[in-house]
């Protein structure tokens, strides 16, 4: 069986520069009606949770929307929200004992491609309850984005915005999403032959991918990473490279910036420095690190 990263690894540069770009929230429209409508209440139905359903998709929509760990990987943010709302007296007051969420904690210590085929292949040999439950809701979260989410255009000034970049840059969809929802949604818009490659979960991180199809090859400040996460602004600079964010909110206004300014200036060399650090000052007020019911 071929390693996907090897995919990332062997590519090799056609371009000067390099940009690699997220695709849920930043590229395209969609983690709202994905978290609200098929992560969310599956969260719920799956682990049930549904005498807390109030807390629980308050508790999911902080995790994934609106809080320094916007987008990132489900099974983190499983985690994570079990572990907020462990930590919620109005839970505790319902009588409500949250999940213990130990051994899928450790497999996502143990694990770099968090995505369903590596749950798949962990939970046949785990004999673990929590594992095999995890698997099935994630299942069904792919078969409800599947059914749902279709018709769904990217940002303003996206597409010109590749077309642009494709002059000079090498273009590569950096992504915690799975890959089959990636290549469904840039096929569907036309716009897939705009990248050389896409990434999904199954490639390991978003870090890694940046690591593996870049580092190396281009130099730093010949590599761009673009992302509405913070997650996104950590790939890249855990690789020492630019990031350039698209504002959770404002991804028209972001994308609207790239294209007639962002982007001149990562290919002149004047984009580092002060021009950066502006734009990840204003990037970081957006979300917030303490729950609105904790502040």
């Amino acid at each position: 069986m071929i390693n996907p990263q090897d995919t990332l690894r062997n590519l090799q540069p056609t371009k000067e520069f390099f940009i690699g770009i997220d695709s849920d929230g930043c590229a395209f429209d969609t983690m709202e009606i994905k978290q609200k409508e098929c992560f969310c209440p599956n969260v719920i139905r799956y682990f049930e949770l549904q005498k807390i359903s109030k807390y629980a998709r308050e508790t999911w929509e902080f995790v994934n929307l609106y809080s320094k760990n916007r987008g990132v990987n489900r099974f983190l943010a499983l985690t994570e929200t079990m572990r907020l709302l462990s930590e919620r007296p109005e839970v505790a007051a319902r009588g409500m004992e949250i999940p213990d969420m130990t051994a899928l904690i450790d497999w996502t210590k143990a694990e770099s491609k968090l995505g369903n085929p590596a749950l798949e292949k962990f939970e046949k040999q785990a004999n673990n309850a929590l594992i095999s439950l995890t698997y099935e809701w994630s299942v069904k979260v792919n078969k409800d984005i599947g059914e749902m989410v279709y018709g769904m255009p990217p940002f303003p000034f996206v597409q010109d915005s590749l077309e642009l970049l494709n002059k000079k840059a090498d273009a590569l969809v950096v992504s915690q999403t799975p890959l089959e929802a990636l290549e469904r949604e840039w096929k569907e818009n036309h716009i897939d032959h705009l990248v050389r490659m896409i990434a999904g979960q199954e490639y390991g991180t978003k870090t890694e991918h940046l690591a593996l199809a870049a580092k190396n090859k281009y130099p730093d400040h010949k590599i761009l990473m673009i992302g509405d996460a913070p997650g996104d602004f950590k790939a890249a600079r855990s690789n020492g490279v630019l990031f350039f964010p698209i504002n959770p909110g404002h991804e028209e206004a972001s994308w609207e910036r790239f294209y007639n300014e962002g982007l001149n200036r990562f290919f002149a060399g004047t984009f580092a420095g002060d021009y950066e650090k502006s734009l990840i000052s204003e990037f970081d007020n957006y979300l917030p690190e303490k729950p609105i019911w904790k502040r």
